[in-house]
């Protein structure tokens, strides 16, 4: 497997290239609007060709690369199938495996930082590997206080479908705003300030209603273009408009 790991420096989010070393069959999951230009340039300086795009959720702090890698590489979109996007090709759903090439992408529903939240689990037999999108972050998780959020779903989906994992899985998230890469199932279990060991779901709901967050900058225009799989819509704000022109929009 060719694995790589990239970050669009200001949502703090993570993209995973992830290609299949038999076939050649890639993805990438959580790609964003801003670095498609380098994504593209990347996977052709590998000698790759993109199948597909994934996306763990629709996100509220960054445009999806999702359409414009379609219009520009020719490869599929996969949400979660309970968001019923029409602009998507694939619906990932738990229990129903993505192929890509001979690695399986399994899908994980995560409900809680949104109300279709999926996580995808890879386990090859030797290593596990997973991406948790905006439920588990290193030494945190995703806010619940907006798009159908809800901290209580939250805990329960970290602790029945992640922690449940064993303790060696490797943890990428969507995001992490510390210069950080990586954890693990087990660290997070014992150290992660929202989660260790003994917190209770009452415990963890009054921490995560009471974070007082401010209002995300890009919900406005993230999350309409992003149920139209990162289309750019028009209350786009001038300052991050640029990555509009990328590809042929709407």
């Amino acid at each position: 497997m060719i694995f790589r790991q990239w970050l669009e420096p200001d949502s703090s989010t993570y993209t995973y290239l992830i290609s299949c070393s038999e076939t050649g069959v890639t993805a990438l999951i959580d790609p964003v609007l801003d670095t498609v230009d380098r994504d593209i340039a990347a996977l052709q300086g590998m000698g790759l060709t993109l199948d597909y795009t994934v996306d763990t959720h629709i996100h509220a702090d960054h445009l999806s690369g999702a359409r414009c890698l379609r219009e520009r590489t020719g490869s599929k979109v996969v949400y979660p199938a309970l968001d019923e996007l029409p602009c998507a090709d694939i619906g990932a759903r738990e229990g129903h495996p993505l192929h890509i090439g001979n690695i399986r992408l399994y899908p994980l529903f995560t409900p809680g930082h949104t109300d279709h939240h999926h996580a995808y689990l890879i386990d090859d037999g030797t290593h596990k590997m997973v991406f948790t999108g905006d439920a588990l972050l290193i030494d945190g998780c995703g806010r619940t206080d907006f798009q159908s959020g809800d901290a209580a779903t939250l805990f329960v989906s970290i602790h029945e479908k992640l922690f449940t994992l064993p303790g060696d899985t490797l943890v990428y998230p969507a995001h992490d705003y510390s210069g950080r890469f990586v954890t693990t199932i087990a660290q997070e279990k014992t150290r992660n300030p929202r989660l260790k060991q003994g917190t209770t779901l009452q415990e963890f709901v009054a921490l995560m209603n009471g974070l007082d967050l401010p209002y995300p900058r890009k919900i406005d225009f993230a999350v309409p273009g992003n149920l139209h799989c990162g289309e750019c819509p028009e209350n786009v704000p001038e300052e991050y408009a640029g990555a509009c022109g990328r590809g042929v929009q709407g």
